[in-house]
Order: C-alpha cells, then sequence, then structure tokens
C-alpha cells in the first residue's frame, strides 16, 4: 500500500514538474516580445518613433541569427532555437512599423536605400525592403562561413561568443540614444522591468537548465544593461517634471 502511495506522488511530482518545464519553455519562446508588445502600440498610437532605436532590431537580428547557426554547429535546447525565429520576426515586425511611421512623417524626398551602399546612412534606410535585403545577405554570408567551418569545435564556440555577445549588447543603443537625447520619451519604468523581469528569468533559465555558458554570461550583462537604462528613465523623469515644475 505505502509502495502505491510512493509511486502515486512520484507520478503526480512528474506531472508537475513536467509542465512547469513546458511552460518554462513557452515563456522563453514568447517572453522575449512581451517588452516589445507596449513599445509597438506606443509607436503606433503616438506615430512617432523618437523614443526606439531600430539599432536595438539590428542587435538582435544579428544575434539572433547568428545564434541559430552556432545551434547548427552545437545542437542545445530546441526551445532557444525556437526562441530566435520569434525574435527575428518580432524585430522585423518593429522595423516594418518603425519604416511605415518614418515614410509617413517624411518631409525631405531623398530617400537612402541599401543598394546606395552608403555607410553615412547605414540602418537608416527608407525601405523596409532593404533591411530585408541586408538580413539575407547576412544570413547568406553566415551560411557560407559556418558550413565552410563547421567541423571547427573552435569556430563553433566562437561563434557562440558572438552570437551572445551581440545579445548581450542589446540595451546598449537604446543607452546611447537615451543618453544623447537626455530623454527616455516613449520608454516607462514599467516597459524597463517588464526588460529586466525578462531577462532575469532568461538567465535563471540557461542556469537551471545548464545551457552552453556564453548563454548566461549573456543574461548577466543584459540585466547590468537593463538596470542602467532604468535608472536613466527614473532619472530624466525626474528632471523632466523639475522643468515643468
Amino acid at each position: 500500500m505505502d509502495m502505491d502511495l510512493n509511486v502515486g506522488i512520484d507520478e503526480d511530482v512528474r506531472r508537475s514538474w513536467s509542465l512547469l518545464s513546458w511552460m518554462a519553455s513557452s515563456l522563453m519562446v514568447l517572453g522575449g516580445v512581451v517588452p516589445y508588445v507596449p513599445q509597438y502600440l506606443e509607436i503606433q498610437h503616438s506615430n512617432n518613433t523618437e523614443g526606439f532605436s531600430t539599432r536595438v532590431c539590428l542587435v538582435l537580428l544579428i544575434a539572433n541569427i547568428l545564434r541559430i547557426f552556432f545551434w547548427i554547429g552545437k545542437q542545445f535546447e530546441l526551445t532557444l532555437l525556437l526562441q530566435s525565429l520569434v525574435m527575428i520576426l518580432t524585430m522585423l515586425a518593429m522595423l516594418h512599423l518603425c519604416c511605415t511611421v518614418q515614410n509617413t512623417n517624411r518631409v525631405a524626398t531623398k530617400q537612402h536605400h541599401f543598394t546606395d551602399l552608403d555607410l553615412r546612412y547605414f540602418w537608416s534606410w527608407s525601405r523596409f525592403e532593404d533591411y530585408l535585403f541586408f538580413c539575407f545577405i547576412f544570413t547568406v554570408l553566415c551560411a557560407f562561413v559556418t558550413f565552410l567551418f563547421l567541423d571547427s569545435l573552435l569556430f563553433v564556440e566562437a561563434l557562440g561568443s558572438l552570437a551572445v555577445l551581440s545579445e548581450a549588447m542589446l540595451g546598449v543603443p537604446q543607452l546611447l540614444q537615451n543618453f544623447q537625447n537626455r530623454s527616455t520619451r516613449g520608454m516607462s519604468v514599467k516597459m524597463v522591468l517588464l526588460w529586466t523581469a525578462g531577462d532575469v528569468f532568461k538567465t535563471t533559465y540557461f542556469v537551471m537548465n545548464e545551457s552552453p555558458v556564453q548563454f548566461w554570461v549573456c543574461g548577466t550583462v543584459q540585466i547590468l544593461v537593463d538596470m542602467a537604462i532604468l535608472l536613466q528613465v527614473l532619472y530624466y523623469g525626474i528632471d523632466m517634471r523639475a522643468k515643468l515644475g
């Protein structure tokens, strides 16, 4: 009787753990999108992209494309691969919205395109198609180099380090833009707290699932950058209220 009871308890524990594991994996795949939903809606509502740096999209697109090729060389959790695919789609959606808003508000008739090969306007192109073209060229180049050196463990590890280093720098463009503008317009404490909570969750997930060391190092750096942005939001918010008062 006691043995049957213990078996039943063990079965319940396994089911509970499986459910929690499934929920954690789902949050990993979709949770990274959540912080961008209020920002997307804010841009859509205000018809202004000033509070959002499209360089964030550049960093995340590069990081997640590289992460996909890292997965090809060193298979880790499928959850992290799916997360990369979802994040790429999310960043493309953000870029599409920004291009639409900027084209609506643009006064000058001069257009800038990827094919102009003008570094002064890199990642400041006029059409969404130019960003897609860049992603396509970058992906093809990464595919060629990856499959050329796929048998090299050093290359694969370096590729993984480059991927997560790019992602670790995620908040830096926003941090610099806030400092340059001396404003965090379009951002809120709630938004940044969502970013921070997401990065804390990701880092905990990486450690508990024994993901490659590059991932949890990346998560730690992201948390520190998030906290710096949070301080900016608080400081510039106080400064703005003081000026208005």
